[in-house]
């Protein structure tokens, strides 16, 4: 395993801005050293920045100026209740990891995203992929039923259609938190994610996303994409109809079995949690041994 030098870690709070006016909270972690590269954790559905904390912190021990944010409606981005609050699902990836890209741009620095699970989807939702020079996702997958194991596609399916109509009717929003699955999820974000979760591979195949999804082919930076074979939401055929969407970017998918790297369970959450570090190494080994390219800092 890749040794990390124990560099004092500083951690700020910032208010990032999106494009729209909506005010975000995000923390950025900062190792003493000049740092070899920006990375932005783009994260999951419904889990708080705080689940990437201790990763984002180990980056930054590497080198790595580090950036975490919650999305609107999620963790300290949300409103004081979510009964009444509307959103487009699409906005956490086209505004408000948008927001943290534009904040962590800086001239001569590379920019790096790593994504779990929505956050593989965000890359080609955000305006400017061009400002992006690579991309690791953890988890990312079409989301469809029939990709799972048949025991949680029954699951699935008695949320998407009994409990999820239920309770959403019942609070104005969906309490996903009920589930032990993460935060409550804002009324649009569970009609969104349930209507495309009926595609195999998910919004490619709605016709109304066409604009959308041909955006995808802008994404022109390089992307590994790792799904373990325990992720019962995102196994690898999951994740292949996915990024197959990133037409024009050079995607490399790796399917890891966590008994044979002697990781203990995955499932769809383990990637972030501490035994899960051989896989932060590789990750960020990889971003290591990308070449460096020189951009302009944003306007």
């Amino acid at each position: 395993m890749t040794s990390v030098a124990q560099h004092p870690v500083h951690t700020e709070r910032l208010t990032l801005t999106a494009d729209d006016g909506y005010e975000l909270v995000a923390v950025r972690y900062r190792s003493t050293v000049k740092p070899r590269a920006h990375l932005v954790v783009g994260g999951a559905t419904a889990v708080p920045q705080g689940f990437y904390k201790r990763f984002a912190e180990y980056a930054a021990r590497r080198g790595f100026d580090v950036l975490t944010l919650d999305y609107r409606g999620i963790g300290q981005s949300a409103p004081a209740t979510l009964k009444g609050f509307r959103m487009d699902y699409l906005d956490w990836g086209r505004l408000d990891l948008a927001a943290g890209v534009k904040a962590m741009r800086t001239e001569g620095v590379p920019l790096y995203v790593v994504g779990h699970s929505y956050g593989g989807h965000a890359l080609g939702l955000l305006p400017d992929p061009g400002a992006v020079d690579a991309a690791y996702t953890f988890a990312t997958g079409a989301g469809w039923h029939g990709w799972m194991p048949p025991l949680e596609r029954l699951r699935v399916l008695f949320m998407w259609r009994v409990l999820g109509p239920v309770w959403t009717r019942m609070a104005g929003y969906l309490p996903w938190s009920k589930l032990g699955m993460g935060e409550d999820l804002p009324l649009d974000v569970y009609r969104q994610w349930r209507s495309w979760c009926s595609f195999p591979r998910y919004f490619f195949d709605d016709p109304r996303m066409q604009a959308i999804t041909e955006r995808f082919d802008d994404v022109r930076f390089p992307i590994v994409a790792v799904n373990a074979v325990d992720d019962a939401w995102a196994p690898p055929a999951s994740r292949d109809a996915f990024m197959a969407g990133y037409r024009n970017s050079a995607v490399r998918s790796v399917t890891i079995d966590p008994r044979q790297k002697q990781l203990g369970a995955i499932g769809h959450m383990g990637y972030f949690r501490p035994k899960a570090k051989p896989l932060w190494d590789e990750a960020l080994d990889w971003f290591e041994s990308l070449p460096v390219v020189i951009r302009p800092a944003s306007s």
